[in-house]
């Protein structure tokens, strides 16, 4: 800002006031633009590090060339606003610079940060992604129609937190109210492949949030397919659509058995994604798809009931992480099984107390129709093992409330029977920001499970342990293979607590996305050791 002395011919006092020396008037240098201009502004997101010692905070690289270009503007301004560079404090600064209309210096940490051992996550990649999702959205609220990004040194990571700022739904807001999604640029580095990833594996995570939070009549099992056709079939991955008939033909009756208490035709998708030799043993992903789970007869609670059109989280996500790993061309190969359905009471309803005898000829009894995640995937997962013979499963859902109190919004539970799979997960999550955490897969809650004298399993298992019995039960359907079990019930659905600031409260998340893709990059390529 600059002290301006004004004087107007049409207001003597106002000339005698201005022209006093107590009088110091600061005034904002403002522009108009014509109809023509307001379609296409632009403006940059810049980052400051945080100041340590004696230094003082110190602009990025990249900030430094801006600041450059505008004669050390931003720097003087840096020092007259006492800027921290504390990670997430920001200050927008307007007409700087005659090709951006705003500017926004953006604090993103200190400028050594790196792995923190304690948190075990990469704290430098994550403040990027606060920076850059902050400053961007601010600069949307402004009504920017373009947005260079910093990249902070980590271009990856600033298109992850920018395209994930942005983004919000409001599929069904009238059109004249929506919030506009202004295009993202890299802004001075030469790593164009590094940002383009980074927008691949965030717009994949928005189509997993897009996915979950759609209302229930509006994404059902149908709907959901013909999703995953427009998504997938572009990016070179197959789509199968199983439907009634062959899924009877196929004596997938755990899935049916909870798929008829609704109107609504189930729908099973197998996805393959090929990128290695057709002889390499697939990675098979399985994502539960109840697209809206009621709890059958042991009806819900009706508050918050809207909530659990997200019960098909899981699926977004493998849908998702299937579309990214085809974008990105990873060297590996990929199957997917997504069984789609709802869960509602009415006449056909399974009852508590049913059984049904799976595919390994096991029997399960159906005592709690609200737990019924694990009994749509029962069949599916037998059948995915037999059909591809992979060498790792994962399945990934929303199962059980124990996970969701016990850790919140701060990571995804994962039960392993792989010490390997489990810090290739951890490796993962925490270069992502969004991180795992290890729960027990004791023989104690195996038992719980299955020493049952009239049938093999149960459904719910005995005691409240709830998250280590939902994994005890998968565990009994996959015997001879690696195997994780993803449990997404406190990340993957409504945001509400610790709200990570990039993402919005009090909507689906999408998450384990980007972490689920980073784990198969890890696979593919075990020799690199960083983000890809």
């Amino acid at each position: 800002m600059s002290t301006l002395r004004a004087a107007y011919s049409a207001n003597s006092k106002a000339n005698k006031f201005l022209n006093s020396s107590n009088a110091k008037i600061e005034i904002k240098f403002l522009r108009y633009y014509s109809p023509d201009e307001k379609k296409q502004l632009k403006g940059i997101v810049i980052g400051l590090y945080e100041k340590e010692d004696d230094k003082g905070p110190k602009l990025t690289t990249s900030a430094e060339k801006f600041d450059d270009r505008v004669q050390g503007k931003i720097s003087e301004l840096v020092k007259e606003y006492n800027l921290s560079g504390k990670v997430g404090r920001y200050k927008i600064f307007n007409n700087i610079d005659p090709e951006y209309r705003s500017a926004i210096v953006v604090g993103c940490g200190r400028e050594d940060i790196g792995f923190n051992e304690l948190e075990f996550i990469d704290e430098g990649m994550e403040n990027v992604r606060v920076a850059a999702g902050i400053g961007a959205r601010r600069l949307q609220a402004l009504d920017m129609t373009e947005v260079h990004i910093d990249s902070m040194e980590y271009p990856e990571q600033a298109a992850e937190g920018a395209s994930l700022g942005i983004w919000r739904y409001q599929e069904y807001r009238n059109k004249k109210d929506r919030e506009g999604l202004p295009k993202l640029e890299l802004y001075d580095s030469p790593d164009v492949d590094a940002w383009t990833r980074g927008l691949f594996k965030s717009e994949a995570q928005n189509l997993a949030r897009r996915l979950s939070d759609t209302p229930a009549n509006q994404m059902t099992p149908t709907t959901f397919a013909q999703s995953a056709v427009d998504a997938l079939c572009p990016c070179g991955a197959s789509v199968e659509i199983r439907t009634m008939d062959w899924l009877e033909q196929q004596q997938i009756n755990s899935f049916l058995m909870i798929a008829k208490g609704s109107c609504e035709p189930p729908v099973m998708l197998e996805i393959q994604y090929c990128g290695t030799s057709p002889d390499d043993k697939p990675i098979m992903l399985l994502g539960k798809g109840i697209t809206f789970n009621s709890g059958g007869i042991n009806l819900r609670h009706p508050n918050g009931m809207d909530e659990y059109r997200g019960s098909m989280a899981g699926a977004a996500v493998v849908l998702a992480t299937m579309r990214a790993a085809a974008a990105l061309s990873l060297p590996i190969n990929i199957s997917a099984i997504i069984p789609l359905c709802e869960n509602m009471p009415s006449g056909m309803s399974v009852k508590p107390g049913d059984i049904v005898t799976l595919l390994n000829r096991k029997t399960m009894a159906v005592r709690d129709v609200d737990k019924a995640g694990v009994v749509v995937m029962a069949d599916p997962m037998l059948y995915g093992q037999s059909q591809y013979k992979p060498r790792l499963v994962i399945d990934v859902a929303t199962l059980s409330y124990g996970v969701q109190k016990t850790l919140g919004g701060g990571a995804t539970a994962i039960f392993s029977n792989s010490h390997y799979i489990w810090k290739q997960f951890q490796k993962a999550g925490s270069l992502t920001g969004d991180r795992m955490w290890r729960f027990p897969l004791w023989r104690f809650y195996k038992k719980l499970v299955t020493e049952h004298v009239s049938f093999d399993i149960s459904n719910n298992g005995s005691g409240p342990a709830s998250g280590c019995l939902a994994a005890a039960i998968l565990n009994e359907l996959v015997p001879c293979v690696d195997w994780a079990h993803l449990d997404i019930r406190g990340v993957g659905m409504l945001s509400r607590f610790g709200v990570i600031p990039y993402l919005r409260k009090d909507r689906m998340t999408g998450r384990p996305t980007r972490t689920l893709i980073q784990f198969l990059y890890q696979m593919a390529c075990p020799d690199k050791q960083k983000t890809m």
